[in-house]
């Protein structure tokens, strides 16, 4: 017999899912807000990845807003942004990209499936591990920090992008 808590959790998983699945079914052709999203764009056009992202995919971008951005350290991303090696910074964006296309439900069935927790590797080759805290999807990376998507499924032509409170990290930086 399931715990009240594992039906609750059940429920809320098949609500969600069927709320976004109908939400899906709008048709929206935007593009990263770059208002909120200046420090990312910046990252992206440094490492010469708008290319990549433009002519590949589909892709799942957790998008960190400037704000998360300057939560993490902003004179640890203008140090990445000048510095002349941009592997670092290189890594720290291929952390935030999953290959495919994961709305918010697609992440949510499968953490359905995985009993409350799914696992996503990124284009860098590292895990990222999405659980369920009130109603927010939470991400942490192998160090143990934690972002919560706070605006989801913005549908981009090879992809969606999710945005996130923080800055999620490869390894210490």
């Amino acid at each position: 017999m399931k715990s009240p808590l594992t039906k609750l959790f059940l429920g809320l998983c098949m609500a969600f899912s069927m709320f976004s699945f109908a939400q899906s079914n709008v048709p929206r052709t935007k593009t990263i807000d770059s208002e909120h999203h200046k420090i990312l764009l910046e990252a992206v056009k440094v490492t010469e990845m708008e290319e990549i992202l433009e002519k590949s995919g589909p892709f799942t971008i957790f998008a960190p807003s400037d704000a998360a951005f300057e939560r993490f350290s902003i004179e640890k991303i203008k140090e990445l942004l000048n510095s002349q090696d941009k592997s670092a910074l290189k890594s720290l964006l291929t952390y935030h990209i999953v290959a495919g296309h994961l709305t918010a439900s697609r992440i949510l069935r499968a953490m359905c499936r995985g009993n409350g927790k799914a696992s996503f590797t990124t284009i860098q080759g590292k895990k990222l591990l999405a659980h369920m805290d009130g109603y927010d999807i939470v991400l942490t990376d192998p160090i143990g920090n934690t972002a919560r998507i706070t605006s989801a499924d913005l549908n981009l032509k090879n992809g969606v992008v999710h945005e996130i409170d923080s800055v999620i990290l490869p390894t210490q930086m």
